[in-house]
């Protein structure tokens, strides 16, 4: 059962990452009102940041287990989005740091981190049809000491969305990142508002589903499926007794399942808190055949701030 729930999972999370489709702002009327981004000004900008505690979970692979380890996951990112004639320039960089409760010499990193530009486009085949093409290329690695060829990566994702209409809409494009797995995956989904306070946001990597009380304050379930892949340093494996792990590729996975809400503080910043459960969580350096999935689960809680101007 693991098998097919993992692979499910890998697709989800690699085919659609953060920046996977444009984001549509809609509003009820008229059905034309769709913008590629929420509001102009003469420095427009997007700025995020968030913050993740993991409680305490475990991990194995056969006899071999890592136990009682909590984690940190901190991302932050700012994106300059100038209007230009084909469309929004995405200009900016992006940097995640997933740290883990465990010894510095334990079978898995304690630290995984990247730290990327961000060189994307968004523009429009037509009013109703939307593209991204985005690239980021960077550090994804362990430790920035090791910083060259080997940790130096170029995820690009192209995606789109067709707006039917200011209620529903369909999401679909591609991820490519050569440290994965299966380098090129698909993806997809749909954002439907079939009622005037519910909204089906089923679009990974965050598909859920939302009650908006009012304008400035929604309510939300749903998951978070995420993925990323990088290289230990050139002496991981040495260290270990496993010379095949330096410098090895690993894939780390982890999908969310909770709830929370969105609160906009004004019309261009928002905040949003949310808690839950991790029932799914791998270390996986596919390369070698070396794999420690979760034994358990683990709760969780995220702050974030989100700001568009």
């Amino acid at each position: 059962m693991k098998t097919p729930i993992r692979i499910v999972a890998l697709c989800l999370a690699l085919a659609a990452v953060k920046a996977f489709a444009v984001e549509v702002e809609t509003n009820s009327t008229p059905p034309k009102n769709v913008a590629l981004v929420e509001s102009e000004s003469s420095f427009s900008f997007e700025f995020d940041a968030e913050e993740t505690y993991v409680g305490q979970g475990d991990v194995q692979r056969g006899s071999l287990s890592v136990r009682d380890f909590d984690e940190s996951d901190t991302k932050l990112y700012f994106i300059l989005t100038p209007r230009v004639a084909i469309g929004i320039l995405r200009l900016g960089v992006q940097t995640e740091r997933y740290s883990f409760g465990y010894s510095h010499n334990a079978a898995i990193p304690d630290v995984l981190q990247s730290t990327n530009l961000v060189l994307g486009l968004d523009t429009e085949f037509s009013d109703s049809f939307l593209i991204r093409l985005e690239a980021q290329p960077g550090f994804y690695g362990t430790d920035f000491d090791d910083f060259g060829r080997a940790t130096f990566n170029v995820p690009v994702v192209i995606g789109g969305t067709y707006i039917f209409n200011s209620g529903f809409q369909v999401i679909f494009g591609v991820g490519i990142d050569a440290l994965r797995k299966y380098p090129v995956l698909p993806g997809g989904g749909i954002r439907w508002k079939f009622a005037p306070q519910w909204t089906l946001n089923a679009v990974a990597p965050t598909p859920r589903l939302e009650y908006e009380l009012n304008s400035n304050f929604t309510l939300y379930g749903g998951a978070d499926i995420r993925a990323t892949s990088y290289r230990v340093d050139d002496q991981f494996g040495t260290v270990r007794g496993n010379t095949a792990l330096n410098h090895a590729a690993l894939t780390y996975e982890e999908v969310r399942t909770g709830g929370g809400f969105d609160w906009k503080l004004t019309s261009a910043i928002k905040l949003s808190v949310e808690g839950g459960f991790i029932p799914f969580r791998n270390f996986d350096f596919h390369r070698t055949d070396v794999r420690y999935h979760q034994d358990g689960g683990a709760p969780y809680g995220m702050l974030a701030l989100h700001a568009a101007f």
